[in-house]
This record gives structure tokens, C-alpha cells and sequence, in this order.
């Protein structure tokens, strides 16, 4: 029974995540993101509820635009995540454990460097674009 635990926790918030995002979009009322409330600033994450309303609708050009990274990232970590899950629901050895933890560093380290350089002028393109 542990092993259907996280799988089923991870599934009912995956499901409360997908209708906020559903629900938010019929009312246009979204949670902001607190770091650029508080700071002034793009963080490494903005844009991203857009980017996934973008791709439920097909636009994937438009999903790029709102957060590049993330849209270039979104299939590994979709499949990081049901790759690991499935192996535990099966009991099966996962091939995403045999992952050196110096990769997570350095996708950590270019979220960073890509939250920095989204807020600099030069790189404004990183930004996600403005709805209107």
C-alpha cells in the first residue's frame, strides 16, 4: 500500500493543479507569483500556467514564448516523473536513479542563471510575453 501512497498523493495533485489551472482560465483569476509581486522581478517559474494553457489549447508557439526554458524542459521532468512511478508501482529498478545528482545541480544552476538573465534588458526576449 506505501508504494500506491505517493502515486496516488501525486495524482490527486497533479488533478487539483490541472483545475485550478481550467478554472482560473474561465474566471481570468490566477494566484501571482510572489516573487515578482514582491521583488520587481522575473522569476525562473513566470509564465509557466500560461505556457500549460497555452499547450491544452495547441499553441505551442505561444507556450514557448511564456517560459522557453521550462517548455524545452516539460518532457523530461513528464517523463522523469511517470518513469519513476511506474517503475515503483511495478517494482522495477528505475532507469531515472541510475541520473548522476551533478545533472540536477546543473539544471538548477541554468534555472538560476535563466532567472538572472530574464530580468536583464539585453535578454527582455526571456521575459514571458505581456497578455492584453
Amino acid at each position: 500500500m506505501k508504494k500506491y501512497k505517493k502515486i496516488i498523493i501525486s495524482t490527486i495533485i497533479f488533478i487539483l493543479l490541472l483545475i485550478y489551472i481550467l478554472v482560473g482560465e474561465k474566471i481570468k483569476f490566477y494566484i501571482p507569483c510572489p516573487i515578482k509581486s514582491l521583488t520587481g522581478f522575473y522569476c525562473p517559474g513566470c509564465g509557466i500556467t500560461r505556457m500549460i494553457l497555452s499547450i491544452l489549447k495547441g499553441d505551442l508557439y505561444q507556450a514557448f514564448r511564456y517560459n522557453p526554458l521550462v517548455f524545452i524542459l516539460m518532457p523530461f521532468i513528464i517523463f522523469y516523473f511517470l518513469e519513476i512511478n511506474i517503475s515503483k508501482l511495478y517494482n522495477k529498478k528505475s532507469i531515472c536513479k541510475k541520473v548522476p545528482d551533478y545533472i540536477f545541480y546543473i539544471i538548477i544552476a541554468v534555472l538560476v542563471v535563466y532567472g538572472i538573465l530574464r530580468n536583464i534588458d539585453i535578454f527582455s526576449y526571456l521575459r514571458p510575453t505581456i497578455v492584453r
